[in-house]
């Protein structure tokens, strides 16, 4: 039998390490039983053998307006000012004077996009019409677009469909856009105004040595116990006290009512060294060749491939940590493929629908038949969750308990 603790909680990631830490500056003795070798969930980032910051699970980019969050936070972290811009890459069906030139413009597409891809004269006129009929700095859904009545707005909402959305959406998903939930759909919206940045939120940036260390520094308590390597499962069995699981919840109750549907990702990291190329006139990164000046393979921090590509987008992780390394990079490709659950898959992204919300409730309920138990994250409520909201959500569950 384990030794008494006031709060049992299963993940290491945003969720746990955020909850422990607030329940033991309450007090609390907290054991946080982490499956993986090392804590920080999905945002958990490491040197690679070239000495590059990269991300093991994907891109990870702090933002947020929550002030509360972002002072706890930075209890364990100073940031850098890092504000993230994204470019979708497309093939130029214009030539571009060059076989395989490519176009990239902001994303979300905005008036700057608009002008780029329809020329100043005729993107300034689209997008004083936008403007006019939606406001400036909306906005404003691809699938609200396609519904305006106005045959020049209907026309711009069908290229944006075609050359940002519906693609990238297919590989990202696995489904047709009218199949997704509106949530998910409203997380690619025009951007009616000058802004390229991807996010506006008062606070953004990254953690200046990592998310990894603050999350050691989180975790670094007296009230708190860690053990990595460990299935929380049985453990939680014999545990008295409150639990905070965040897990998945199929998974806790040995999937009696079916697995939950998820999406999850391939990530092929590829470390290109300088070879001293160059290539006048083209403006664009382009994946079939090596780097560009000063040593980076593409000229934004994430550049998404809307059309083409089996990938849906490339990071190079030195734009987001600032690091000064000339001669090397790291770049990962992301691949979304159907979650199966097999051994080394890592579920990323759960699939809203009303049919997995009428599975989801069924674990829920379940869940609720123990009132010392708490769901809490992205896997264990089966929604997504933005890094912030989570912490938001952490820090208020812990203040209940």
């Amino acid at each position: 039998m384990e030794k008494h603790y006031d709060v049992w909680v299963a993940g290491a990631g945003y969720a746990g390490a955020v909850a422990a830490r607030a329940l033991a500056e309450k007090g609390k003795s907290v054991l946080v039983l982490e499956r993986r070798d090392h804590i920080g969930g999905n945002a958990y980032d490491c040197l690679d053998g070239h000495g590059v910051l990269i991300h093991k699970y994907g891109p990870h980019i702090f933002h947020t307006n929550d002030k509360k969050v972002f002072d706890f936070l930075s209890r364990f972290t100073e940031w850098r000012d890092y504000q993230h811009r994204v470019v979708a890459n497309i093939p130029d069906p214009a030539g571009g004077g060059k076989p395989g030139w490519r176009l990239q413009y902001p994303v979300p597409f905005n008036l700057t996009s608009l002008e780029e891809a329809f020329g100043k004269e005729e993107g300034k006129k689209l997008g004083d019409k936008l403007i006019a009929a939606y406001g400036a700095e909306k906005k404003v859904t691809i699938l609200e677009l396609r519904q305006n009545p106005d045959p020049e707005i209907a026309a711009l909402a069908d290229y944006v469909y075609e050359h940002v959305f519906v693609h990238y959406t297919m590989k990202q998903w696995g489904q047709k856009p009218e199949e997704i939930d509106p949530n998910t759909t409203a997380r690619v919206p025009v951007f009616l105004s000058r802004d390229d940045r991807y996010f506006q939120d008062t606070y953004q940036g990254m953690p200046l040595e990592g998310y990894t260390r603050m999350f050691e520094k989180m975790l670094d308590h007296p009230n708190i116990e860690v053990r990595l390597g460990v299935d929380a499962r049985p453990i939680l069995k014999e545990a008295e006290g409150p639990i905070i699981y965040t897990g998945q919840v199929d998974e806790l109750f040995d999937f009696k009512f079916g697995p939950l549907p998820y999406r999850t990702l391939d990530f092929r990291f590829e470390t290109w060294q300088d070879r001293d190329y160059s290539a006048p006139g083209m403006p664009y990164p382009d994946p079939d060749h090596p780097l560009r000046g000063g040593g980076f393979y593409q000229t934004h921090g994430t550049v998404n491939y809307t059309v083409d590509r089996d990938y849906t987008r490339i990071t190079e992780f030195k734009h987001l940590t600032g690091q000064d390394l000339p001669g090397v990079t790291t770049i990962v490709k992301e691949y979304s493929r159907a979650y199966t659950g097999a051994e080394g898959e890592t579920p990323y992204y759960a699939i809203i629908n009303p049919e997995n919300n009428a599975l989801y409730a069924k674990y829920k309920a379940e869940a609720d038949k123990r009132p010392s138990l708490y769901l809490l994250g992205r896997l264990a409520e089966y929604k997504y969750y933005n890094m912030d909201a989570i912490a938001a959500r952490a820090l208020e569950l812990a203040e209940g308990l």
